[in-house]
């Protein structure tokens, strides 16, 4: 029968050694359990030469791990969110870390994740903590995650901390996935029109142009401007109208994101965003949502206030909320409210300063802070809808003048040219 070596905690707390011949590491753990221990680490052990199940278990790791892996990006939040609910399944029901971290990584599809919880599950074993093996593999675990973790370990509340976590990113996706998908329609229906009038100056246009120059008829002068814009579409030099008209999403795009990556160009644009009617409301709300739910867990998870504002603050994503922040920061580090230069950045409403003021006041911070969230999610999602219903019919006026622009401009020479027949002068 195998033997298993395992660490665990006493009803003291204190950490406890062993040994304990079982069939598998779950007989193994309940046999842990009998004597009265927590078991936080149960591994077989290793029989020389690499003989046995436990041997040929870690050769196989070991092959996989030195294996050829292709991880270019990052772990996509959808998969993270996933892992993080079973994990805190898993810790929730008592099995023991190290095994909960083999079980998922089993059932992993091959990739980037995978290849992240082989890894972590043998720093663990070789006895680094969680938070500290995950904190090494940023393109699946950022700074928030890791300092969560962190704190679950130090309370021995780990499974607590994970389900507040999974909730707070099954939270931040809901949001996300509302705001994408209420953009899809407009930008579907922007993508076609644009085509289709792109299509209508390449192609149609100028067979009317060729109509017009065989009947000699004098065109009015937004037909004229309508052949000069196809003739820009179609034979501008060097480049065509078209393949800038085609290409612009991907310049603008490619524009934004350099911008982005210098200090005063995010600054910039950040502060443009807030700035912008409508869009800038909907930036506002989907930040204050984000930065309290954030702030929220991280204070009910155990995590200091100052450190916590920290990690939200580089987690934000907003220049203005990050400026707002480190004002709020400095004010708790010199003794000061939170609520203070908060009300004086004037980056949030009255009511949000005046709940954080009272949470401050009653010890009930966290709570405060998460019902501000949740608030704030109701509104954003009320926000996109109302903007989507103003943007429906305003596309429908903006495509319905461009077509009948273009018809517009088309038949004013064919009136003119019945005309010229009907009198006799053709």
């Amino acid at each position: 029968m195998p033997t298993y070596l395992y660490e665990a905690l006493n009803s003291a707390g204190q950490s406890q050694k062993g040994t304990v011949e079982a069939g598998s590491s779950e007989e193994a753990v309940k046999q842990i359990k009998t004597q009265g221990y927590f078991p936080t680490a149960v591994r077989e052990q290793k029989v020389k030469g690499g003989a046995g199940v436990g041997g040929a278990g870690r050769i196989r790791k070991k092959k996989r791990s030195t294996g050829l892996s292709i991880n270019i990006g990052r772990v996509r939040r959808k998969h993270l969110t996933l892992f993080t609910r079973q994990l805190s399944t898993l810790q929730d029901a008592g099995l023991p870390l190290l095994r909960s971290l083999q079980i998922l990584e089993g059932q992993q599809k091959p990739g980037l994740l995978k290849s992240i919880l082989s890894q972590v599950a043998e720093d663990v074993e070789g006895g680094t903590t969680l938070s500290d093996s995950m904190a090494r593999h940023p393109k699946a675990f950022d700074r928030l995650y890791c300092k969560m973790v962190n704190a679950g370990e130090i309370g021995g509340v780990l499974d607590i901390i994970l389900q507040r976590l999974a909730n707070f990113m099954e939270k931040a996706q809901r949001l996300r996935r509302r705001i994408i998908g209420a953009m899809i329609y407009p930008i579907v229906v922007i993508t076609v029109a644009v085509v289709i009038v792109t299509g209508i100056m390449y192609f149609v246009i100028p067979k009317f142009q060729d109509i017009f120059n065989d009947f000699e008829v004098e065109l009015p002068g937004l037909t004229i401007w309508l052949i000069n814009t196809s003739r820009w579409v179609a034979d501008a030099e060097p480049i065509p109208g078209a393949v800038w008209i085609l290409g612009s999403p991907f310049l603008v795009w490619l524009f934004f994101t350099l911008i982005r990556k210098t200090g005063p160009g995010r600054a910039v644009t950040d502060i443009v965003r807030i700035k912008i009617p409508v869009i800038g409301g909907l930036v506002k709300k989907t930040s204050v949502a984000r930065f309290t739910r954030t702030l929220g867990t991280l204070i009910s998870a155990g995590v200091p206030i100052l450190e916590a504002i920290m990690i939200t603050r580089d987690t934000s994503g907003n220049y203005v909320f990050e400026k707002a922040l480190t004002k709020v920061h400095d004010s708790i580090r010199e003794g000061e409210t939170f609520a203070g230069p908060l009300r004086e950045s004037k980056v949030c409403d009255a009511l949000v300063v005046n709940m954080i003021d009272v949470g401050e006041e009653t010890g009930d911070l966290d709570a405060m802070l998460m019902k501000i969230a949740d608030n704030y999610d109701e509104e954003v999602d009320v926000a996109v809808q109302s903007m989507l219903s103003l943007l429906e019919p305003l596309l429908v006026v903006v495509l319905g003048v461009i077509v009948g622009t273009i018809v517009l401009a088309l038949f004013l020479p064919l009136v003119r040219m019945i005309e010229s027949v009907s009198t006799g002068r053709l």
